[in-house]
C-alpha cells in the first residue's frame, strides 16, 4: 500500500487556497492545497493564479502534510514586470 501524492513544479493557487491579494517581494505567505503534494523546497518556482497566469517566483520554505491537506509557507522571490500565461485556457 502506497501513499498517494501529487508532484508539482508550479504553485497554482486560488484566493480560497491563499493566493495573495497583494504581492510583495520578500513577504512570507501561507496557503493550503487539498491532498498530499510534493513541491521543490528552497528553490524559485512560478506562482500562478487560477487562470494559469504567472505573476511571480516564490520560494517554498515550509511544507507540512496533515489530514490529506498540504500546508505551505512561501516567500515572494521575484515579481514579474509583466504577467504571462503559462498554459492556454481550456487546457488541462
Amino acid at each position: 500500500m502506497g501513499m498517494p501524492c501529487i508532484v508539482n513544479s508550479i504553485l497554482k493557487l486560488t484566493p480560497s487556497q491563499g493566493y495573495p491579494v497583494q504581492l510583495e517581494q520578500g513577504k512570507t505567505y501561507q496557503a493550503q492545497k487539498e491532498r498530499y503534494r510534493i513541491f521543490p523546497i528552497d528553490v524559485p518556482i512560478a506562482l500562478v493564479d487560477e487562470a494559469w497566469v504567472a505573476y511571480a517566483d516564490v520560494v517554498i520554505t515550509k511544507l507540512t502534510w496533515e489530514q490529506k491537506v498540504t500546508s505551505l509557507e512561501f516567500k515572494i522571490d521575484r515579481i514579474y514586470p509583466t504577467p504571462f500565461p503559462v498554459k492556454e485556457s481550456g487546457g488541462l
